[in-house]
């Protein structure tokens, strides 16, 4: 009898009231220190606006930046009150690094990395409070914040501009102005355009983009113009718009293969599954049409053949995987809709950039699909202090988590160390996607293909990649259709087929599993079941993805494998059973665990990017808790001991990250570890759902959907899947295959 993946571990999460406070605090400045630092630094604030155009400052209005002191970034020391006392309102910030002029506790002054807060409000009430400051006391309304803040000051134009001396005389820039949606297409923009004409330039501004509190505008300029841009004080950053990836092979080969694939002739496997793709098209009358659906996206050109082999090369990998010469392919899972985005090669068309995203987010706005993918984005590593428009446009709308994305995460990772040119690339930084790398095989010995680009991504989204699939390499092409001359294999390689084959096993366990399965649940399962190894974090992620379905949804007599799909609200705690049998554990019981949940985003907050933070807590037993110092005074704890667990398999964490308790926000957490079995009754996660918004509380947040699937392993207990099926009967359900799942073959090439 098959032991299938146990799913509704739900139904036996229940609430916990778990209570707890901020601990005392001593600040580094006090009062009147805190006061007499401030008052010059505002004086040079206002000496600074006040020398602005009337143009630059639309409605009198301009953005200044506090800096918070390092020991006050957590969410709950954000200066709400002070900044409504002084008439001003954040609208972004981003991680910087100061060296404090004094700390708490007389301790050693030291580089430390904080937040920087943009704030906007009138020219009239950065004087008000420059000139009120003096006569303030410990009592006025948002003094006792003063303490917090260690500088205040006006960005120049120059701290703006990113890399603008790469660019030629004349190109085209990106420009990211402090707007929402509705300020700025009533304000901010047409007050930029007018600003802009008043330099003699007249750029249309037709096409932006708004993600948060940001937004995203293409300009063609010359270079020796962009300071005088950047001195508009709603403007954010400008930088020279970075050209799509080349769309073509890593791997070098001499050409088509002689081999042929031997397509299936069913069409797909689910009919109900709705997959895209977005790339360079696919031709008319290609094979692959039985299973993919070319449509070009409103406002693309003719299609170019070099776009046309890449694409049928990602759809091939989507449909099929890795073909195998002289082989009958697989049948594929699912249908595919391939939008045809691109119609210039990168870097011919300055625009192509906001083109291709526009194209894209047309698509996403209008139509609703499972499984997206892309193989395609800026050829830009990802930027700690800046998010990219790519990559707010898709975490906006992949927050809802009911669709699964891969992305590539580009094959720069032989890039330049130095200067960070091997990370990840944009928009493999969304924290609400799977960032995919390549292996350099398919077989049980594999390494990190060397293209394929690197972590760490940002923080929050540490993991990135967060998992990796064989992508091929010189010594082992990946082999797809011919774009030309079908079913003709061509071997080729790089992350560009990583991904899709990534979301292929994801359209596989939908296929097999039912819908049942939320796209959440099945990120959870692909990165819980990775295989184990030994490659660092930064190269590989989580690990290489399963080989097999039968890994994912069959369990051994020892193992249990049970998926928990749940909501919960902001504040509150919930606590999830692991199962365990009523009998004591015998032996080392592993467990192992994987929390993954979407989440808005704030685009504009950088370093605090992610709405959302799921902690979990583990108690390994109901009957340890905390030794009581005074028995006579203090009461017993109400909950049990709890121990580190996701912290244990954290990537290398810095003292920053650890101060910033960035760990908290990171959506995706996995893990694993052993302990002894007696050591363990009736374990639990306790989850609790941190919420902020704008950098700070946020307890009305809407309920938050999240996917638990955890794994329990005793050798010493041959009938453990047993006799937990037979404890929770009526509780957890087996998964039943809606389809028949095939037979794992015992060859390195096998398919699922």
């Amino acid at each position: 009898m098959t032991n299938w993946l146990l799913a509704r571990g739900e139904r036996l999460t229940h609430k916990v009231v778990i209570r707890s406070g901020p601990p005392g605090k001593e600040a580094p400045y006090t009062f009147a220190q805190a006061r007499a630092r401030l008052r010059p630094m505002l004086s040079n604030v206002v000496q600074a606006l006040d020398a602005l155009p009337a143009a630059a400052c639309p409605g009198d209005r301009a953005v200044a930046s506090l800096t918070m002191n390092p020991e006050y970034i957590a969410k709950s020391y954000y200066p709400d009150d002070l900044l409504r006392s002084v008439g001003l309102t954040s609208v972004g910030s981003r991680p910087k690094r100061v060296t404090p002029e004094r700390r708490s506790k007389g301790r050693e002054i030291e580089e430390a990395l904080t937040t920087e807060m943009f704030l906007v409000g009138t020219r009239r009430a950065f004087r008000r409070w420059s000139e009120g400051i003096k006569d303030w006391t410990p009592s006025t309304d948002g003094a006792e914040q003063l303490p917090t803040i260690e500088e205040v000051s006006v960005p120049a134009p120059s701290e703006k501009l990113i890399h603008v001396e790469d660019a030629g005389r004349s190109a085209v820039f990106e420009v990211v102005l402090h707007a929402d949606e509705e300020h700025g297409e009533d304000f901010v923009v047409p007050q930029f355009q007018a600003y802009l004409k008043s330099l003699g330039l007249k750029p249309p501004l037709a096409k932006r983009f708004y993600a948060g509190g940001l937004c995203f505008l293409e300009i063609e300029a010359p270079r020796n113009k962009m300071e005088a841009v950047a001195t508009f004080s709603f403007v954010r950053a400008i930088r020279p718009m970075p050209p799509l990836r080349m769309l073509r092979p890593t791997i070098r080969t001499a050409g088509i293969s002689a081999d042929v694939a031997v397509l299936p002739k069913e069409g797909p496997l689910d009919g109900a599954i709705r997959a895209a793709i977005f790339d360079g098209g696919i031709p008319a009358k290609h094979p692959l049409t039985k299973w993919a659906t070319p449509i070009d996206a409103p406002g693309v050109g003719a299609p170019a053949e070099q776009l046309l082999r890449h694409g049928v090369g990602v759809t091939s990998a989507f449909l099929f995987g890795h073909l195998q010469p002289n082989k009958e392919a697989p049948r594929p899972y699912a249908g595919v809709h391939h939008y045809r985005v691109i119609d210039t090669e990168p870097g011919q068309n300055p625009y192509e950039l906001y083109d291709v995203l526009d194209r894209i987010q047309g698509v996403l706005t209008s139509k609703e699909y499972h499984f997206i993918n892309l193989s395609l984005g800026p050829e830009l590593p990802v930027d700690d202090n800046e998010v990219h428009a790519w990559t707010a446009v898709l975490d906006d709308f992949l927050s809802h988590g009911k669709c699964l994305a891969a992305v590539a995460v580009g094959n720069g990772g032989e890039g330049d160390v130095a200067i960070a040119a091997n990370r990840v690339q944009v928009p493999a930084d969304c924290v609400n996607a799977m960032a995919v790398g390549a292996a350099d095989s398919p077989d049980a010995a594999w390494a990190r293909a060397p293209y394929s680009s690197i972590g760490p991504g940002r923080s929050p989204g540490l993991i990135k990649p967060d998992l990796v699939a064989f992508g091929g390499s010189t010594a082992r092409p990946f082999l797809v259709l011919d774009h030309k001359d079908a079913p003709k294999l061509e071997p080729t390689g790089g992350t560009s087929f990583a991904a899709p084959s990534i979301l292929r096993m994801g359209t596989w366990i939908r296929a097999h599993l039912g819908p049942s399965l939320s796209p959440l649940a099945i990120r959870a399962l692909l990165v819980h079941c990775v295989e184990p190894c030994d490659i660092p974090h930064a190269e590989v992620g989580w690990g290489r993805a399963a080989q097999h379905l039968a890994d994912i949804a069959v369990c051994d007599d020892d193992t249990v494998r049970v998926v928990y799909e749940g909501t919960i609200t902001a504040s509150k705690y919930i606590r999830a059973p692991i199962p365990v049998p009523d009998e004591p554990l015998e032996g080392i019981v592993k467990i192992k665990a994987t929390l993954c949940y979407a989440t808005e985003v704030d685009p504009h907050h950088p370093g605090n990017y992610t709405r959302a933070g799921l902690e979990a807590t583990f108690r390994p037993s109901k009957d340890q808790f905390r030794p009581v110092k005074d028995p006579k005074r203090d009461k017993k704890p109400l909950h049990a001991k709890s121990r580190s667990f996701f912290g244990k398999d954290r990537p290398t964490v810095t003292e920053d990250e650890l101060r910033r308790d960035a760990w908290k926000w990171e959506n995706c957490l996995h893990a694993e570890n052993q302990y002894r079995g007696r050591s363990l009754n009736a374990p639990a996660f306790d989850i609790h759902y941190n919420a902020r918004a704008e950098g700070h509380d946020h307890s009305k947040s809407q309920e938050l959907k999240y996917a638990l699937v955890i794994s329990v392993k005793a050798r010493r207990i041959a009938d453990l899947y047993d006799r937990i099926v037979r404890r929770y009967r009526g509780q957890l359900e087996a998964l039943l295959p809606v389809i028949e799942i095939p037979v794992r073959l015992d060859t390195d090439d096998s398919e699922p």
